[in-house]
C-alpha cells in the first residue's frame, strides 16, 4: 500500500457556519460543496440552500466537512459518537507570531504561543465545532 494524501473529514453541525469560520479565520477557500438534495456539486454556497458536505483548501492542506446526519449515515461506526474528537490537527505554518496575534484578538479559546522542547513555536485553539487545531513553526 502507498499512502498518497491525508485529508481529514470533520463531522460538523452546520456546513455554512464552518466554511465561514475556516475562511475568515484561517484563509481556507471553498473547493466544492454538496447541497442537502445531494443532486450535484457546487463551487459556492447559496444563501437559500443547506449543505451536507464541503471541501476546503489552503496551500497544501485540504479539509472536508460533513454534516452530522450525513456523516453518521456514511460512517456507521460513529453513529453513537458525539461530534468532536480526542485528536488535534497539527499544521506547519509560516508567520506564526502574527497569525497568533490576529486570532488572539478574536477572543477564541486559544492557548499561549510557546516554544516546545522539540523546537517548535506553537499554539492550539478550539474551532466552532469543538475540534482542536494546532499551528506550529520551527523556532529560530
Amino acid at each position: 500500500m502507498k499512502v498518497k494524501k491525508l485529508t481529514p473529514n470533520f463531522e460538523v453541525n452546520h456546513i455554512k457556519q464552518t466554511v465561514d469560520f475556516y475562511n475568515s479565520n484561517f484563509g481556507f477557500d471553498l473547493v466544492m460543496a454538496v447541497p442537502e438534495s445531494q443532486d450535484g456539486v457546487e463551487q459556492s454556497l447559496s444563501d437559500d440552500k443547506e449543505y451536507v458536505y464541503a471541501m476546503m483548501q489552503k496551500d497544501h492542506v485540504g479539509l472536508m466537512f460533513q454534516r452530522s446526519d450525513s456523516f453518521k449515515n456514511d460512517v456507521v461506526l460513529l453513529k453513537d459518537q458525539p461530534v468532536g474528537a480526542s485528536v488535534s490537527f497539527y499544521m506547519d505554518v509560516e508567520g506564526i507570531k502574527e497569525f497568533y496575534e490576529e486570532l488572539k484578538s478574536k477572543k477564541m479559546e486559544i492557548t499561549e504561543l510557546k516554544t516546545t522542547w522539540y523546537g517548535m513555536r506553537e499554539f492550539y485553539l478550539k474551532d466552532l465545532n469543538g475540534y482542536v487545531l494546532g499551528f506550529a513553526e520551527k523556532a529560530e
